[in-house]
């Protein structure tokens, strides 16, 4: 029987070891995460740094100069020199005030008698507007 009593407490000490190499290999892996959430903090420290001494966004001045309106596109917009800024939105309400603007696609522009002097077209998408309307500026 004293044999017996000697088996099993040597096969404990066994298992106890493989159970200290497991907590041996853990304890460096919950190191890291801790390591590393320092220096996150101090990446958005640096990232709201960066934002508070941001300038005032100035327009270029190309979009800003006044362009004289073809007769075509005055009848629209008016004869007064206008940035380009300004021509755009203005030919925009007169869409929208004619409710020009395709009901089926947003996209397409069905051009008006006036419109057609400037587009050429009948209908028109609104990406291919801005093109056809700076040939009519100067």
């Amino acid at each position: 029987m004293a044999t017996a009593k000697k088996a099993p407490a040597k096969k404990a000490p066994a298992k106890k070891a493989p159970a200290k190499k497991a907590a041996a290999k853990k304890a460096p892996a919950k190191k890291a995460p801790a390591k590393k959430a320092p220096a996150k903090k101090a990446a958005v420290k640096k990232v709201a740094a960066k934002k508070a001494p941001a300038k005032k966004r100035t327009p270029n001045a190309a979009f800003m100069k006044a362009m004289t309106p073809s007769a075509a596109l005055a009848a629209i917009i008016g004869t007064k020199p206008v940035p380009r800024t300004e021509v755009t939105k203005k030919v925009w309400e007169y869409i929208k005030a004619n409710k020009l603007q395709d009901s089926a696609k947003r996209t397409m522009i069905n051009a008006d008698a006036r419109l057609k002097e400037i587009f050429k077209k009948a209908q028109v998408s609104m990406f291919e507007m801005t093109k056809l309307i700076n040939s009519h500026l100067s």
